[in-house]
């Protein structure tokens, strides 16, 4: 990583802000760093992160509310949430709403570094700068979705998946490479989370189905099923 690669760290506990952000920075990133929503928004503003890592609970609000906000607005950076919440219905919220990754504390800095390499990584890959299906189309460098020329909006997961799927039109992707993919090795998520992805995806992308269950082997992407 070079220091062109900025990320965001919105965290309250100033602690926990300066370790984190000591982390990324020796990992090579370009921190900026603040305490609350309305800091981050207005730094958001300039542009230019490949990630945000959001504390769930800040003094403003919950960010998950404002990730959800930003992703119908067509924001697609990667986010990272931090939390204290563990449970399987707080996981689920989090992608549900738009984050791409979920860290529950206690947590390595260590461990947050690497997994912020990785959403950064995804941000940028350098896939053909249009991939088709159909009336698919998916723009890999400005991460856009449009179907029939209408512009989708997808959060940051949503838009993984779909664009790994699209990388492999026609063929049957199991769940355990949609993991490898789109999560991280060290974030296993549960049957649901995964699930839950695609189902928002095919609301998102309305009929004719492009996104079709192989029983017991895991999801095809084509035209028919």
């Amino acid at each position: 990583m070079g220091n062109a690669v900025r990320v965001m760290v919105v965290e309250d506990n100033e602690d926990l802000r300066l370790a984190v952000s000591v982390e990324l920075a020796s990992a090579g990133f370009e921190v900026d760093a603040v305490g609350d929503l309305a800091a981050a928004h207005a730094a958001l503003g300039a542009g230019g992160h490949s990630c945000v890592v959001f504390d769930r609970m800040l003094p403003d609000g919950d960010s998950i509310g404002y990730v959800h906000r930003r992703r119908q607005e067509g924001w697609s950076v990667p986010v990272l949430f931090l939390t204290a919440r563990d449970s399987v219905e707080d996981r689920v919220a989090g992608f549900t709403h738009g984050g791409d990754d979920y860290l529950v504390k206690p947590f390595s800095v260590a461990e947050l570094a690497a997994r912020v390499r990785v959403l950064c990584r995804r941000a940028g890959l350098g896939r053909p700068s249009v991939l088709r299906l159909a009336d698919l189309e998916v723009d890999c460098a400005r991460r856009e979705v449009r179907r029939a020329g209408v512009l989708l909006t997808l959060s940051g997961k949503e838009f993984a998946v779909l664009e790994f799927l699209m990388t492999r039109a026609e063929q049957v992707v199991g769940r355990a490479e949609l993991i490898e993919h789109c999560w991280d090795a060290e974030n296993d998520p549960m049957a649901n989370v995964v699930e839950a992805v695609v189902k928002r995806l095919r609301g998102k992308l309305r009929g004719p189905e492009l996104i079709h269950t192989v029983r017991g082997r895991g999801y095809r992407l084509a035209t028919a099923g």
